[in-house]
């Protein structure tokens, strides 16, 4: 009879665990719906010419939040004269290609005769012609918002990345059109690459008095390493060395008429602190330049980290993708550091130990991971107070998408660029190359899957699995990683193979039809690419419902 009860007892509280832990999961997912909407946030991380091993410019973005994560290429168009091109609000939250559902025409400006393809995310990121965006938003003083402007941030990459080649250009091109048209978005940086140059550009509203807008921009030095997360970060600017910075006309008089900066005091102007008045920088800008320039010993207590540094050595485009997997774990700010539980032992390992006078060892409990959600945070601490300590991590499992975009100009327009592209968390999901030529991606990455579950978007085959991984991140997680790296090395394995091909191709054939054939291979090869990473994540996902069917 004792041993029917214990038989049973064992099977109800293995029942009721794994019913806990549901609901854990259950609630970790809604709470995650209010991060989204109160704690939004990207990275992006710069890397100049002189600063990466192969020469390479890097640009990066992590588009964290509720934003759409349905993505299309917009194809090489000819408008011929008089075009307009239609300037829309609300694109950020469409759930596929042709949603016209809540967006709101702003107005219309001229189109350009000729417009380039450009791979249309959320906040367009590369164009044919090898010219790359991150983005990060970084709000600034609510004084200066301006709902009557036209233009929102995405709708001036868009137009960029349709009409120009160049970084220096594309930045001139979206300053005269806020200033113009008006812009009406909280505070923005676009960090933007070609392929010899990377700048950042952060952009905000004139006033409620004036449609315009308010801009700086300044050049990451060709030998050095930059990053945005969300807080404005250009300091002083030299307005007559136009080598390495832009602005707009009224970058001074805006801020001495707010009353943001005294010129009379002595006091010099720097951007940051006139427009927005916080520390320049958090723990991810600190954790990123710290990491790569060790040797510069920056301190998070100091008012202001240098704009961008030089790393200690020149950095690999592998490097800049683990950066952007990055949890902090095994440092003070690892979230997961105290959620430690005894290792099993045996009844004659106590004895032994107990007679050594051992402790028993400890170790990470298998639930541990770096994204638990607040109340689960909440809980732990009301528990034991100071069990956890809350970090705004660089990989988060609320990111829509992400992308590290590799400018390499010595290389044909077809494959010289190549975004390094994830859906969902960038430190489970798997990265596959879209290349600057590419003319199409698969049809479920039209699909948005935020407005709900759906196993037509392609991001679902990536969250499904992952959000399973992360109930019992301990017990998941190699297996995640060995998978992530297999993509990932095959990649770079194939890229050699892919650029000797392209460039062959190019050599036989040089006319216009030659240079469709060369785009239709590596668009080809990316669509094959990222269908098999997400029948794998979708295996994988399939893989963990069967690890956990007994009960967690």
């Amino acid at each position: 009879m004792e041993q029917f009860v214990r038989a049973n007892f064992r099977k109800h509280f293995a029942l009721l665990f794994s019913v806990m832990l549901l609901v854990l999961w259950a609630q970790a997912l809604g709470q995650q719906k209010k991060q989204i909407e109160t704690d939004e946030g990207c990275t992006s991380i710069m890397a100049g010419r002189l600063a990466t091993v192969d020469g390479s410019v890097i640009v990066g973005h992590t588009c964290d939040g509720n934003y759409r994560t349905w993505v299309n290429v917009v194809p090489h168009k000819k408008n011929g004269k008089g075009a307009v091109k239609k300037i829309y609000w609300g694109n950020l939250h469409t759930e596929y290609v042709t949603d016209m559902r809540g967006k709101l025409l702003k107005g219309e400006v001229p189109d350009a005769e000729e417009t380039y393809s450009y791979v249309n995310v959320a906040y367009p990121s590369l164009n044919e012609k090898q010219l790359a965006f991150g983005e990060t938003t970084i709000n600034g003083r609510d004084e200066l918002r301006n709902d009557e402007g036209m233009f929102l941030i995405e709708e001036l990459q868009s137009i960029a990345l349709e009409r120009c080649t160049t970084a220096r250009d594309a930045i001139k091109l979206m300053g005269s059109l806020a200033t113009k048209y008006g812009y009406g978005d909280y505070g923005e940086c676009l960090t933007v690459a070609d392929k010899k140059e990377v700048w950042q550009f952060e952009i905000f509203g004139a006033g409620p008095t004036e449609k315009g807008a308010v801009w700086a921009a300044a050049r990451i030095p060709d030998d050095h390493i930059g990053v945005s997360a969300n807080i404005p970060r250009i300091s002083q600017i030299d307005l007559k060395d136009t080598n390495n910075c832009l602005a707009s006309e009224n970058v001074l008089a805006v801020a001495k008429e707010m009353g943001w900066w005294d010129p009379s005091k002595g006091e010099p102007f720097k951007f940051w602190k006139a427009y927005s008045g916080r520390k320049p920088f958090s723990t991810r800008e600190f954790f990123i330049l710290n990491s790569f320039a060790p040797s510069l010993k920056l301190s998070m207590d100091a008012e202001e980290l240098p704009f961008s540094v030089k790393p200690d050595k020149k950095v690999a485009i592998r490097e800049i993708l683990k950066m952007y997997r990055e949890t902090y774990e095994g440092t003070d700010l690892d979230v997961t550091k105290n959620l430690l539980v005894q290792k099993p032992r045996s009844r004659d390992e106590v004895v032994k130990d107990s007679i050594a006078g051992k402790g028993p060892e400890m170790l990470k409990s298998t639930v541990a991971n770096p994204w638990m959600s607040r109340e689960l945070v909440s809980l732990l601490n009301n528990l034991k107070p100071g069990t956890v300590a809350p970090q705004r991590t660089i990989a988060i499992a609320r990111c829509s998408y992400s992308q590290v975009i590799q400018v390499r100009g010595w290389l044909p327009d077809e494959v010289g660029a190549v975004a390094w592209f994830s859906f969902d968390n960038p430190a489970q999901s798997p990265r596959f190359p879209i290349f600057s030529g590419a003319l199409e991606l698969p049809k479920s990455f039209e699909v948005c899957g935020q407005q709900r579950y759906r196993e037509d978007a392609a991001t679902w085959w990536f969250r499904r699995t992952n959000r399973l991984a992360t109930i019992m991140y301990g017990r998941t997680r190699s297996i995640m990683d060995k998978a992530q790296m297999e993509y990932e090395e095959k990649a770079f394995n194939d890229l050699p193979g892919i650029e000797q091909r392209v460039q062959e191709m190019l050599k036989k054939d040089g006319s216009e039809a030659g240079h469709l054939k060369a785009r239709e291979y590596v668009t080809g090869y990316t669509n094959d690419m990222a269908r098999a990473a997400m029948s794998k994540w979708w295996e994988m996902g399939n893989q963990f419902w069967g690890m956990f069917s007994g009960g967690f």
